[in-house]
């Protein structure tokens, strides 16, 4: 199977792989971690007295340390899911999601009136955020062909108008500007026709 690293010329009918599972068990683990031990500290600070403010400051740093603690652990009970092998892959027959363990689906080009990518980058609203990159959610969004697309296609319910798409498809791919690159060649490889290209849908606050 070929990397997303492959470069692919016109005409080249070798798919483009988008490895979107790559590296997610590496960011779980630190995300996990990150938390476990802001987490610890609140909940050391509050029961050793560490806390300025009298009682009540430190019952609330407690509580808040244990809810670090609880969220420290979600990484760990959604394991398997969260580090599930998924990919995009762009080929000459459509475009497709595999995932095994979760809801793969297949579509064919000919089903298809447009495919697009839309973009949105955290906003900056505190100081502190300029030292750290801004998030740049990605998403692959389709847009049926023909009314009975639903139809026939009852797996990807679940993404239908999702996030502000109206009459169509959002695949959530995170924060991975990183596959923006990929997905853009193989559209323009594979099928250039149906390709909306990069659209900025501005700046948000929070993920989404």
């Amino acid at each position: 199977m070929p990397d997303q690293h492959h470069r692919p010329w016109p005409g080249d009918p070798r798919p483009v792989v988008i490895d979107v599972g790559a590296g997610s068990k590496a960011k779980a683990v630190a995300a996990c971690v990150v938390a476990e031990g802001i987490g610890a500290l609140s909940v050391y600070a509050a029961f050793t007295g560490q806390v300025d403010g009298g009682s009540g400051v430190a019952v609330a740093a407690g509580v808040i340390g244990a809810l670090f603690i609880a969220v420290g652990l979600l990484p760990v009970v959604a394991w398997r899911k969260i580090t599930r092998p998924r990919r995009l892959v762009i080929e000459q027959q459509g475009i497709r999601w595999d995932d095994p363990r979760g809801r793969p689906w297949a579509v064919a080009w000919h089903e298809l009136a447009g495919v697009g990518v839309s973009r949105t980058v955290q906003r900056r609203i505190r100081a502190e955020d300029r030292l750290t990159p801004r998030k740049v959610m990605v998403r692959v969004d389709l847009f049926p062909a023909d009314p009975g697309f639903r139809a026939r296609h009852p797996e990807m319910e679940h993404l239908w108008e999702f996030h502000r798409v109206e009459n169509g498809y959002r695949l959530p791919l995170g924060s991975a500007p990183k596959h923006i690159e990929p997905i853009d060649r193989g559209m323009r490889t594979h099928r250039p026709g149906v390709y909306m290209g990069v659209r900025d849908e501005g700046f948000v606050v929070g993920i989404v």
